[in-house]
């Protein structure tokens, strides 16, 4: 696989690092769990969207675009990153908030909403929830196209064939890191939402030959809708880099802790949060990661992993929209 025929912006000068969680692993009994800290990327506040903005916005550059439009639920770890990609570039940045739970938009919020703002966002549109993105996209876009303006499209998530690019590469450096570590690791889990994160992993330990199957965990959809998603994007990818397409088989995808709906807070969610924090000292965000944690858990609990494994999980996302959720966790916080 050739990343390098593909204009690229660089958000990061360095490989995120590799840590064993040593005390939660004890803590749970094993497996021995190792995590990839992309909270730690470039740009505002870090997350696994840097990866992939640094594809999308080379070709809004070569494009000649002077405003970048995206879109994502409320406290959009997404929306965060992008407006500060287009800052970075010194480009305007408008996004679209689908309230996909009703009500739950407020201009004056904390999180990630304040930074939107404290980055300078030219424009926040809200939506209601089960909106169709793309078509809001391209509505704003001819907006913005009517008044003279070059805006470029950034898809929810940044999740397109260009978007997984960011974890095609990322599959290049694990690969690096784990043969400088010494360190074999038996199963990758990560994040499964917009699915380029997922998609981009499979594709590249594929194409790497790797041979460490991928576990990914939905935040948002049911295993069969989220699975079929993810067999889509992927599709697609390989098609580009002439591979043999990654089967149905090989997308695994745990939807056994989304909660109630996709942002909705769940018990088990709190908990790991709080346990990560108390163990590690890694603030997770409430919407993914913490989530995310939850499933692992929830799985080491099960007996779903052996206690001898080694499993990296992928942190994707920092913590900032944790304080719109401050209601829902310090009674746990202030009480233990």
């Amino acid at each position: 696989m050739n990343l390098a025929k593909y204009p690229r912006r660089r958000y990061t000068s360095y490989k995120t690092p590799i840590e064993h969680l040593e005390r939660l692993s004890k803590l749970l009994g094993g497996p021995n769990i190792y995590m990839k800290r992309d909270d730690l990327l470039g740009l505002a506040g870090g997350g696994n969207k840097t990866r992939k903005l640094e594809f999308l916005m080379a070709e809004a550059l070569e494009q000649g675009a002077d405003t970048i439009i995206t879109c994502g639920a409320v406290q959009s770890n997404h929306c965060r990153l992008t407006i500060g990609a287009a800052v970075k570039e010194g480009l305007k940045a408008q996004i679209i908030m689908e309230e996909r739970i009703e009500g739950s938009y407020d201009r004056n919020a904390t999180g990630n909403n304040f930074i939107y703002h404290l980055l300078g966002v030219e424009d926040v549109h809200v939506v209601p929830g089960g909106s169709d993105m793309p078509n809001e996209l391209e509505k704003l876009a001819e907006k913005l196209r009517a008044e003279g303006r070059k805006p470029y499209i950034v898809q929810g998530g940044g999740s397109n064939e260009l978007g997984c690019l960011g974890y095609i590469s990322c599959a290049q450096e694990i690969n690096e890191q784990l043969f400088e570590m010494g360190l074999n690791i038996d199963k990758i889990c990560c994040v499964s939402g917009s699915s380029s994160m997922h998609v981009g992993l499979l594709v590249g330990t594929k194409g790497l030959n790797m041979n460490i199957p991928i576990q990914g965990v939905s935040v948002g959809k049911k295993e069969p809708i989220q699975g079929d998603k993810v067999k889509e994007l992927a599709d697609k990818v390989t098609e580009i880099f002439g591979m043999p397409e990654i089967s149905r088989e090989e997308i695994v995808v745990d939807d056994n802790y989304i909660g109630e709906s996709y942002g909705a807070p769940t018990k088990e969610m709190v908990e790991a949060i709080q346990m990560v924090a108390r163990e590690e000292g890694i603030i997770l965000d409430a919407v993914y990661t913490g989530k995310f944690m939850a499933a692992i858990i929830g799985m080491i609990r099960e007996g779903k992993f052996k206690k001898d494994e080694n499993i990296l999980l992928l942190n994707s996302g920092s913590g900032y929209n944790i304080f719109s959720y401050e209601d829902i966790l310090k009674e746990e916080v202030y009480t233990k």
